[in-house]
């Protein structure tokens, strides 16, 4: 679909979602809008990609989802929950359809009123986590945001398996990895070498751990004491070095015991 198509199919879904709004429409009423956005927005065909009613047959009696995106028959793509139009989302509405999602193993969640749209990405495990990939507002967002919000969606994106791609990237950067990464036993090195060259002053690795631990909020402070910390190795002044010594930290951090280049966070007394 052209820029300019999908700028006004996007227009054209604002004003009937505003006229279902101000009439104050029930469900089916704001179901039959979102599926007009699914095919004039995002490409799909209302009768072979949409599932309307899907049935869920988890522990228990069968439901029925709002409805799916299907690529195929065998396969649902996406977990849709629908709420009326001015009904707004909240956790309580993730929740179940994390539920049904989990029981078609389906990784995707949709939540939307046809105002508000939240698209979740399901980590299978006990229990199963979900993670808020994208969140937009049809009424109030940017044009040229919603194009891009709506494409991710869009038929052709889900044919080039984009979500698929959307999440490798999302989960590159949770906080876990991003603190694996800033505190590495080379980026310890380079932090090091960076600061003797531009103040002069030599810094000890688990000093600037110290550091770090303090820019840092309390949770990523706790992430922090599970993590094993590798210290980089320390030119021994004489030959008389330990080969292993402790560094006490302040009250709150934990004991890093350094041997050789390798090293284990220890937690501090109680």
């Amino acid at each position: 679909m052209a820029v300019n198509e999908m700028r006004e199919a996007i227009r054209e879904a604002r004003r009937i979602i505003e006229d279902v709004q101000k009439s104050d429409g029930n469900e089916a009423e704001t179901r039959r809008r979102v599926e007009r956005i699914f095919e004039a927005v995002m490409g799909y065909d209302a009768f072979k990609h949409l599932s309307r009613e899907h049935a869920v047959h988890g522990v228990g009696d069968t439901e029925h989802l709002d409805f799916a995106i299907n690529l195929t028959p065998e396969k649902v793509s996406i977990v849709v929950e629908l709420k009326r139009v001015n009904v707004d989302l909240a956790p309580k509405h993730l929740k179940q359809a994390m539920r049904y999602a989990v029981d078609l193993g389906c990784e995707w969640v949709l939540l939307t009123n046809g105002r508000q749209w939240e698209l979740h990405h399901i980590e299978f495990g006990q229990p199963p986590e979900t993670m808020l990939i994208k969140a937009w507002n049809l009424m109030l967002d940017d044009i040229a945001e919603l194009e891009e919000h709506f494409d991710i969606l869009s038929l052709r994106s889900l044919k080039k398996e984009v979500l698929k791609d959307l999440w490798e990237t999302q989960s590159a950067l949770t906080p876990e990895c991003l603190l694996d990464e800033i505190l590495s036993e080379d980026s310890l090195r380079a932090y090091k070498n960076s600061i003797r060259r531009k103040t002069g002053a030599s810094v000890n690795p688990e000093d600037i751990v110290g550091a770090i631990r303090r820019l840092l909020n309390d949770n990523a402070g706790a992430m922090m004491d599970q993590m094993k910390i590798s210290l980089p190795e320390r030119k021994s002044r004489t030959s008389k070095t330990a080969a292993s010594e402790v560094i006490p930290p302040p009250a709150s951090e934990p004991v890093v015991v350094v041997q050789q280049s390798n090293a284990q966070t220890v937690p501090p007394p109680m």
